[in-house]
């Protein structure tokens, strides 16, 4: 067998390696153009980075005192609380972001000039997701920088190693890169940035404030807490929360609060499998 293949319907040579192995070469290629396009425009990590830490700093000190938890007001103890939510809120809010850049690039035509290329028909995608998941991971990192300095303290309420922090941080991530193929669907369904940034933000709210996210879902009515029990975003959060070592809320029977961790992988890997598949399918449908 000769050093070189074609890839199918191109004539293109492939390097040896088979299908997955390009397919890791064509989505890093991708991504490495997205990371170097942000590192050109600056403003838009910066802005990415601002929004965040305006939250920590107003939901810490405009509701800090105000809101009860675990039946306390204690500022100090909703710092705690609340960290976990700011921190999911911010990794899902990339969605909006990823919903915009894909449809700019639709927009713009990239995408064709992309298609004709010979490369696997998921690499665009994947590597512009990537590329997402490496600006939030950054984004997080300077947020827990900012959430110490205004008081959140890991393992207030039991003691935690590192790896259990590190475990919370790695379940974010999974959450937000699962929740950017929701953003490259829409991205791929609208017709302008415009439209997938709307797209990409209103659906979004209803998800993170239906949630245990900035309350506990326990003084919520019956049929809301419901809702924020079994929401995706809570398990996260209340995930983090666990492995951060600070619960937090009142307990609860549902199957997502008492097994949260296990929820939060679970709930994050089906939306990326689901939703992975919709968008690729939209991608390789879509006119040029």
């Amino acid at each position: 067998m000769s050093a070189a293949t074609e890839t199918a319907g191109t004539g293109a040579p492939r390097a040896q390696g088979g299908r997955l192995a390009q397919s890791v070469r064509d989505s890093l290629v991708i991504a490495r153009r997205n990371l170097l396009r942000m590192t050109r425009i600056p403003e838009v990590v910066l802005f990415g980075l601002i929004q965040p830490v305006m939250f920590v700093i107003l939901f810490t000190y405009v509701f800090g005192g105000s809101i009860q938890v675990g039946g306390t007001t204690s500022a100090g103890v909703y710092k705690n609380f609340l960290m976990a939510g700011i921190f999911a809120q911010t990794v899902t809010f990339a969605t909006a972001g990823a919903s915009a850049g894909i449809a700019e690039d639709m927009h713009k035509g990239l995408v064709d000039r992309f298609r004709s290329l010979p490369m696997t028909r998921g690499a665009v995608l994947t590597g512009r997701t990537v590329a997402d998941l490496v600006q939030t991971a950054l984004t997080l990192l300077v947020l827990a920088v900012v959430a110490l300095l205004v008081g959140w303290r890991p393992g207030s309420a039991k003691s935690v190693n590192i790896g259990e922090i590190l475990g919370g941080f790695g379940l974010l991530l999974l959450l937000g890169y699962a929740f950017t193929w929701i953003g490259a669907l829409i991205g791929l369904s609208v017709r302008t940035p415009e439209a997938a940034t709307s797209g990409g933000l209103v659906w979004l709210f209803p998800v993170t404030f239906i949630s245990n996210a900035f309350v506990d879902s326990s003084q919520m009515t019956p049929w809301l807490r419901h809702i924020a029990e079994w929401n995706p975003f809570s398990a996260t959060v209340q995930a983090c929360r666990t492995l951060f070592g600070d619960p937090g809320v009142s307990p609860s029977s549902a199957w997502p609060m008492q097994h949260p961790v296990w929820a939060s992988l679970l709930y994050s890997l089906l939306i990326l499998v689901v939703f992975r598949t919709l968008a690729v399918r939209k991608y390789r449908r879509a006119e040029g």
